[in-house]
This record gives C-alpha cells, sequence and structure tokens, in this order.
C-alpha cells in the first residue's frame, strides 16, 4: 500500500486581463505566495489564465499565434516553475501553447516542485479555429504519493474524459474552466448574467451574489461537477475566472470536493479569491465511486469507443442551435 502524506490544496478565481500577460501573472504570483504563506501543495488557476480567454474568438488566426508561447521556452512559465521550485508546490496554470510543430493549443501546465512540467491540451477545444484539439489524457506522479490529472473546461463535461482520467489512476483532478453565465444553448442550461450587474457589483452585492450561486452559477456546477468527483471516486480542484471576461461574466465558485461529491470549500465572492483545503486522502480507498469501479465489465462497453454517425467537432458541438438525430438502434 502506498504511503499517503498530509496534503493541502488550494483553488483560485480571478479576473484576468485580455492579452495582459504581466498584469495576469502579478495577480498569480500574488496568489502563490499567499498559497506558500498557507503551505499549500497544489495550487491551481483558470483555462487560459496567462493569456485571456473569451477575447480571443474576435482575433485573427495571427494574433492567437502572436499570444501563443512555447512551453519549453516560455517566459511567462519560466516565472511559474521558478516559484513552484522556489516553494516546493505543484502549480497549474494556463495559456496558449505553440507545440513544435507550429500548432497551437488551449493547454494547462503543472509546473512541479522539481522544475519538470505535465502539459494537458484541451482534448475538445472551441475558443478559435486556429487551436486545435488535444489527443491524449494527462495523469502523472506527485511527491505527495498521489497521482493528478488534468480536463480543461469542456473536457469535464463529457463524462468518458473524466471515467479515462480517473482509470489512468487520478487521485486528484485539476479542473481549470472559464464558465459560468454563458449561453449553453440549452434550454436548461447556463444563460448570460448582464454585465451591468457586474460593474455596479459594489451598489449590488445581494443581487450579484444571488446571480453567482444561482442557476447560471453554482446550481449549474451543481448539476454534474459534484457527480465527477463522486462517480470516479475522486478529488476536484475547480478554478474559474470571475468578473467581466469580454462580453460575458464568469461566475468564479472555485471550489474543492472529495471523492464523496462533497463540497469541502468553496467561494461565491464576486472577486479574486482562493480556498484552500486539507485533502483527507484516507476517502479515496474506500470512497463509493471507487468501489463501484472495481465493479466494471469493459466486455460490454463497446459501444463507448464505437462512432454512432453524429459525432461533431467541438466548435459545431458547442455553438450549433441544431441537434442532429440520433440513430438509436
Amino acid at each position: 500500500m502506498r504511503e499517503l502524506h498530509p496534503l493541502k490544496a488550494a483553488s483560485v478565481q480571478f479576473q484576468h486581463q485580455a492579452g495582459n500577460k504581466k498584469y495576469n501573472l502579478l495577480i498569480m504570483e500574488k496568489f502563490i505566495e499567499q498559497a506558500a504563506l498557507q503551505q499549500v501543495n497544489i495550487l491551481t488557476f483558470p483555462e487560459m489564465c496567462i493569456t485571456g480567454y473569451w477575447h480571443v474568438p474576435k482575433l485573427s488566426s495571427f494574433e492567437v499565434a502572436a499570444l501563443a508561447e512555447s512551453v519549453e521556452t516560455s517566459p511567462s512559465l519560466a516565472l511559474i516553475r521558478a516559484l513552484a521550485v522556489k516553494h516546493q508546490m505543484l502549480i497549474g496554470a494556463g495559456l496558449i501553447e505553440r507545440a513544435a510543430d507550429g500548432r497551437l493549443y488551449n493547454a494547462y501546465v503543472a509546473c512541479m516542485p522539481d522544475g519538470s512540467m505535465h502539459i494537458h491540451r484541451k482534448l475538445h477545444a472551441f475558443e478559435h479555429p486556429a487551436i486545435s484539439s488535444g489527443d491524449r489524457f494527462t495523469v502523472f506522479d506527485t511527491p505527495w504519493g498521489v497521482k493528478v490529472g488534468i480536463l480543461i473546461c469542456w473536457d469535464n463535461n463529457l463524462v468518458e474524459n473524466v471515467r479515462a482520467t480517473a482509470l489512468l489512476g487520478a487521485d486528484i483532478l485539476l479542473a481549470p474552466h472559464q464558465t459560468g453565465g454563458t449561453n449553453s444553448r440549452s434550454p436548461g442550461g447556463m444563460k448570460p448574467i448582464p454585465l451591468e450587474l457586474w460593474e455596479q457589483r459594489a451598489m449590488r452585492q445581494e443581487e450579484i451574489t444571488s446571480a453567482f450561486k444561482g442557476p447560471n452559477g453554482r446550481e449549474w456546477l451543481m448539476r454534474w461537477l459534484p457527480a465527477r468527483a463522486h462517480d470516479n471516486g475522486l478529488f476536484i480542484l475547480f478554478s474559474n475566472g470571475v468578473g467581466a471576461d469580454d462580453d460575458e461574466v464568469r461566475t468564479g465558485n472555485a471550489m474543492i470536493l472529495d471523492p464523496y461529491g462533497r463540497v469541502v470549500k468553496e467561494t461565491w465572492a464576486a472577486g479574486d479569491e482562493m480556498v484552500s483545503a486539507e485533502l483527507d486522502l484516507t476517502l479515496l480507498a474506500m470512497s463509493t465511486g471507487r468501489r463501484w469501479i472495481y465493479g466494471r465489465r469493459p466486455e460490454l462497453y463497446q459501444i463507448l469507443t464505437q462512432p454512432q454517425g453524429y459525432e461533431r467537432d467541438a466548435i459545431t458541438a458547442r455553438f450549433s442551435d441544431k441537434v442532429p438525430q440520433r440513430n438509436v438502434q
């Protein structure tokens, strides 16, 4: 049996500035130092927090490429890596990656205490036609005796991705997002939060709190996020943007969930915030979802890998108002 060490984790929500890497890194450095004072081991930041997010669909392919950085030579990640080593912390950060072959990815990089890095490329990228989707899962060892996996935003909405990450051994899932207050196009899904409510949040605190906790924020998350943790027997560190992001309002709701899908720590603050908690790793082995996994019958699941003919690319699936007819046998 592996030895499990005490582990403290933290998740951050913050409002990035579009394309302003210097500002975004300053905010991130502030939170990293705050986490270090709390002796945090694993710290997760939101999706594409270094480069900014929702302005990207409006950029030209040239402008998107200009925002991108090669992971190995990234000046942005050089700072994060140095702080990860200094504080002996795993720090996850999102950016646009320029791969060796020139392709661009919505990537999330886990900077490790020994200076190494693990890169996850979003499996279902829809932010821009110039951004490609990744083609592999990301699970890796840590110095604390647990394995960590990464799935970016929409990756987490497809149940197969979380199950595959769990089957690869993940005990903790880093789940960086830029979500809440968006138009899901599904009648019962999320809907936008008025920009003026965010701009007037100081005077309308009860209203903004209600919006962040309501059906376009926390209530929407609670429909599915706890199930990902519970059904797969893993901890989830959910980080998110907050506030105005181009023409949408992110709802923050940074939170930490345990392997039973219970919220250990969360915030619905309308501003930059970090939540942290000790992870009770003894919950993992006997958690309900993990015990269910032991009862799997893989011979029955071939349909999960067989194309059904109605699959779409991420951009079409995400933004289309029309749903194709499924051919159910």
